[in-house]
């Protein structure tokens, strides 16, 4: 654990209680009167694992597919009859793994989704490049997906080969998108390769927005310690070198930052599922966020079928947050945005932002992290860099531990941090 993460969260929860996940679930979820509401649905299923990925996966099997797609339909039933009536939520996203193995039944998921809750924002799916093909991306709007995210990584080939992948064609890839409208087409690149200079980078979004994205996202590569990578992570000086570089290039080409590393050629152009006050989640390994509790599914595809088919919630573990504690968490997601509104904050925990975190908040200005206008606080430059260097310590020292227990034991019995 990173003293650094320690300290941090003992001065903002005013607290040296640890976050303790816990082997403990409820089978009913209190999500009826949240605002805010998102939902997300993993897909496990790849058909090569890529070493550099640190989220839950299997190899593709069709009847494994099938068998999963059978209780993740199982579980939404299980979780959207909790509520009287449809439950409006933001928005639906899948994500994986690759969610396109399960193209075929994706308008079967989205049709059960829709029994129980309005979407009023629109469906996101992430891509595989190689699942960029006439026939998918047609399947998948007829389903009713309005927004996609491929994940690139980087056009160049030399990159490509760093991270076990093989080499996308822009070509191809404009000529199957040109074929199929959709609200947002999104392209992830990682940043922060080994000898990965500005031009490498500034060639991949250029070449994004020519091929057909209206939105970017440009993810740090950070070295969770169970991968099997050998890729080495950049030195802080030259990361933050590079991201202002890039950021400073996007804002002069006019494109508009909605987060801490996403850009969009068009205003209404968003991909996100992380900037969602509430959300539920579907299927091995999706958390699930609420006013009260954050919990954690199982990352095994075998146990998650097995749980959902006796009719109990495939839940791995839960924490039951204090108030400072749901605080924490709230400000750190939502930042992600670039943006902390304080009528937002008050609304939801009923208590004013500077009440209880205006000395940070004035350390924060002082310190030319932040700028605040109006009852907004909006990260400058070198806070966007800080919060990226700090989300950095905070995936390797909660995430990386949670996932690497997580991706060996079904139910652990207890998680401390």
């Amino acid at each position: 654990m990173s003293i650094a993460t320690t300290l941090t969260r003992m001065w903002l929860t005013r607290s040296v209680k640890p976050f303790t996940f816990k082997n403990e679930y409820d089978q009913v979820l209190p999500f009826a009167d949240c605002e805010g509401l998102g939902l997300y649905i993993h897909i496990p299923f790849c058909t090569s694992i890529c070493d550099f990925c640190p989220y839950c996966k299997v190899r593709y099997d069709a009847a494994l597919c099938g068998r999963y797609v059978d209780a993740l339909l199982r579980e939404i039933r299980m979780v959207g009859s909790q509520c009287e009536g449809k439950k409006t939520v933001t928005s639906l996203y899948f994500g994986g793994g690759t969610p396109a193995l399960a193209a075929p039944r994706i308008g079967e998921i989205i049709g059960t989704v829709r029994e129980y809750f309005t979407i009023t924002e629109g469906v996101g799916v992430e891509l595989h490049p190689s699942n960029v093909t006439p026939s998918v991306l047609q399947t998948l709007k007829d389903a009713g997906v309005t927004k996609i995210s491929i994940g690139i990584q980087s056009f160049g080939e030399k990159f490509q080969s760093v991270l076990g992948r093989t080499a996308v064609d822009a070509g191809k890839l404009k000529a199957a998108l040109s074929e199929a409208a959709f609200e947002t087409v999104s392209m992830d690149f990682i940043f922060a390769l080994p000898e990965q200079t500005f031009d490498d980078l500034k060639s991949d979004i250029d070449t994004a927005f020519e091929s057909g994205a209206n939105h970017v996202a440009i993810y740090p590569f950070i070295d969770f310690t169970f991968t099997e990578s050998r890729v080495r992570a950049m030195a802080k000086r030259e990361k933050r070198e590079l991201l202002d570089n890039i950021t400073r290039y996007c804002e002069e080409k006019g494109y508009t930052r909605d987060s801490i590393w996403t850009f969009s050629s068009e205003a209404q152009a968003r991909y996100s599922s992380m900037t969602r006050d509430n959300f539920l989640g579907f299927g091995c390994s999706a958390t699930t966020l609420l006013k009260e509790q954050f919990k954690i599914n199982t990352f095994s595809v075998d146990e998650y079928c097995k749980r959902v088919d006796a009719g109990a919630l495939p839940t791995a573990l839960t924490i039951r947050f204090t108030p400072r504690q749901r605080m924490v968490y709230y400000l750190f997601w939502t930042a992600y945005s670039t943006r902390v509104r304080a009528a937002d904050f008050e609304r939801f925990f009923g208590v004013p932002l500077k009440k209880m975190y205006g000395a940070e908040l004035r350390l924060a200005k002082l310190l030319g992290f932040v700028a605040e206008k109006d009852g907004v606080y909006a990260m400058t430059q070198k806070g966007a860099f800080y919060y990226h260097y700090y989300e950095n310590f905070y995936t390797l020292a909660y995430i990386d531990k949670m996932w690497g227990i997580m991706r060996n034991e079904a139910f652990p019995s207890q998680i401390t941090f």
